[in-house]
């Protein structure tokens, strides 16, 4: 499904000085959310201050739910943003209309068909697959079987749904995504990251990527 090391995104950061901390641990981007009724909500000010502490080669990722293209726009003209991410019920010419990289969020509930969902979303740069829970849009902490995932998806995959420090490195071993997605499981209490664990998490995934590269 890939090869070279998984990359790392933190999603749901409020703090700059979290940002910094997972940059220089490692990761290769930072989840914003824009979708008011989740508790990592952050305004277009807030994010901007976050998306400014980042270092060359670490993207901001803005996550969007179902939300209204005019403010999409005015978030992009006011947060650097470097890829987009759709986790509600877009349709793909939607998705594609900003002039931004996106990757579109799959819920992985039964009957799903991601080979079909990939060819759907084509112009995305991935699909991002989260577990399936009634009335969430993601950041819920839980899990979907990893045996359902194929290994010959058309698009690259972003593994996302409860992971920890204690489980990615079974989920880089056994689904071999291209890259593993984190909010809840990096938290100290529902919002608030913990800077220990997001290194912890880092640091998992580079040692699972380094015993496979053995």
């Amino acid at each position: 499904m890939k090869s070279g090391r998984t990359r790392i995104k933190i999603c749901g950061l409020k703090d700059p000085a979290h940002a910094k901390v997972a940059a220089q641990a490692g990761a290769d981007a930072i989840g914003l959310v824009f979708y008011p009724p989740s508790p990592r909500y952050v305004s277009a000010e807030e994010a901007a201050k976050v998306a400014a502490a980042l270092p060359p080669f670490v993207q901001a990722v803005g996550l969007f739910v179902n939300e209204k293209e005019s403010a999409i726009r005015e978030i992009l003209r006011r947060v650097p943003l470097d890829l987009l991410q759709f986790q509600g019920d877009e349709p793909p010419e939607f998705c594609a209309a900003f002039g931004k990289p996106f990757v579109r969020a799959v819920r992985m509930e039964e009957g799903v068909d991601l080979v079909e969902y990939a060819h759907r979303f084509s112009s995305a740069r991935a699909l991002l697959l989260d577990a399936h829970v009634a009335g969430e849009k993601g950041g819920t902490g839980a899990t979907f079987d990893w045996a359902r995932v194929p290994r010959d998806a058309p698009l690259p995959l972003i593994l996302s749904g409860g992971l920890t420090a204690q489980n990615v490195g079974r989920a880089v071993r056994e689904v071999r995504p291209w890259a593993v997605d984190v909010s809840s499981g990096v938290e100290a209490s529902r919002g608030v990251k913990d800077p220990a664990l997001i290194v912890e998490f880092i640091r998992s995934v580079q040692r699972e990527d380094a015993g496979q590269d053995a």
